[in-house]
């Protein structure tokens, strides 16, 4: 058995080696760049990973594959992105071309470019993907803000108010305005002049009546309130204030002008020694 077994073995061996020189069997990808030491195979096998890309890019428009199907065809896909970087590095390394820096960039069916250059990318439907969507969206960018030059030049007649009654729309708000507001400032007029000519004539009622109401106070032993009756004689008032009589007016009057005439006519003693007497006198 072991014997028949090395027999088709080493038979297998030399048909896979006589196909490998014929060349009707196609030679597998190095699973490592590192491993490749030529530099026609490190680009033939960039170009096979080039092709491989363009396919899966292409199934990956069909938003009809689903959801799991969509992300894990954008799983390979940014694998042989991976994979084709790392043959880049290792081309440039035989003396190749830098296709980093001179090759094509990746663009979406849509012809954009796709973001992401150094993380992971997103193609065709898996942008509309639940929780991918919200990436894509862009903030509004904040309104420029205006130099100070700028905004002088919107201050104008307008600006200030002086154009808005050349629409004709303003003028009659006005004027209805203005009417609604005499008419009220009249009737709030009218409602306080009532007011207080009401309050007026209350008030001038209770003054006359405090004025004739008779109290019944006895008079004070000095005399300073006197009764006094009226012309009808049916009402009376009570002074508050000493009123004097005519014959102690009569009185006042004599002495102030016997003063006067001492001090025009008399001597200075003659007025000491008055003055002396009255105070002998008590006067």
């Amino acid at each position: 058995m072991a014997r028949n077994a090395e027999k088709a073995m080493t038979a297998l061996a030399r048909f896979r080696q006589a196909q490998l020189e014929e060349g009707k069997v196609k030679e597998r990808r190095p699973f490592l760049a590192s491993e490749c030491s030529e530099l026609p195979k490190a680009e033939k096998w960039r170009r096979q990973i080039i092709s491989e890309i363009s396919k899966k890019v292409a199934q990956i428009q069909n938003a009809g594959l689903g959801e799991f199907r969509i992300r894990d065809l954008n799983d390979e896909i940014n694998k042989l992105l991976r994979e084709k970087g790392h043959w880049e590095v290792r081309i440039k390394e035989l003396g190749g071309p830098d296709y980093a820096r001179i090759g094509p960039r990746m663009l979406d069916h849509e012809g954009k470019e796709v973001p992401g250059n150094r993380g992971y990318k997103y193609f065709g439907a898996a942008r509309d993907l639940p929780g991918v969507r919200e990436l894509f969206e862009k903030e509004p960018a904040p309104a420029p803000r205006k130099t100070r030059g700028e905004l002088m030049k919107d201050v104008d007649a307008e600006y200030y108010g002086y154009r808005d009654e050349d629409d004709g729309v303003l003028l009659p708000l006005e004027a209805q305005y203005e009417k609604q507001a005499v008419l009220e400032a009249v009737q709030r007029w009218k409602t306080e002049r009532e007011s207080r000519v009401s309050g007026e004539k209350q008030q001038e009622e209770e003054e006359e009546e405090s004025i004739y109401t008779v109290h019944n106070e006895e008079p004070d032993d000095e005399g300073n309130q006197e009764e006094q009756e009226g012309e009808d004689g049916g009402l009376s008032f009570i002074a508050h204030v000493p009123v004097p009589s005519q014959k102690e007016v009569e009185e006042a009057l004599v002495r102030r002008k016997k003063m006067e005439l001492l001090q025009r006519y008399a001597s200075e003693t003659l007025q000491a020694q008055s003055q002396e007497a009255r105070a002998l006198l008590g006067l």
